[in-house]
């Protein structure tokens, strides 16, 4: 199982700007051709039901997830509830700093293929921290920097 964490500052912001924009996950694609579709609908319980189409090396990952925006906590969950993954799962996190936000980003995945997992693992880790990134400052502007990538998120561990 792999972990991935990516922190951020957004210079001259509001929590709940930045976490309005994060959880406007229909727009990821305008940010990064690796997405391919992200369609959101509400769900029963109050949050929402994604799907998600991203390229990865020469095809498609899908997979559907149910995320919850929790506005007065400051966060977004998701865990995938089918797809590709073998497991998917993880959550955003923004707090105010000053007059910056710091955002964090958090993913568990595991792509259930033990015998390639050495190879392609690594290759899927690669892909999505540089993709959470370009969302990042796609959503929330070019002063978005990323101060320090944690242990977790650097390639090959």
């Amino acid at each position: 199982m792999r972990q991935v964490t990516i922190e951020a500052r957004v210079p001259g912001a509001t929590a709940e700007a930045v976490l309005d924009r994060l959880s406007d996950f229909a727009r990821y694609p305008e940010f990064t051709d690796a997405f391919r579709a992200v369609t959101v609908q509400p769900a029963p319980d109050g949050g929402l039901d994604s799907t998600w189409e991203v390229n990865f090396r020469n095809g498609v990952l899908i997979w559907s997830e149910h995320d919850v925006v929790d506005r007065a906590g400051l966060s977004i969950t998701f865990v995938q509830t089918a797809g590709d993954f073998e497991r998917f799962d993880g959550g955003w996190r923004v707090a105010q700093a000053g007059d910056d936000v710091a955002v964090r980003f958090d993913a568990s995945f595991d792509l259930g293929m033990p015998g390639l997992a050495p190879i392609i693992d690594p290759i899927a880790e690669r892909a999505l921290v540089d993709n959470i990134k370009r969302i990042l400052v796609g959503l929330t502007g070019p002063g978005t920097t990323f101060p320090a990538l944690t242990e977790a998120s650097r390639p090959g561990t």
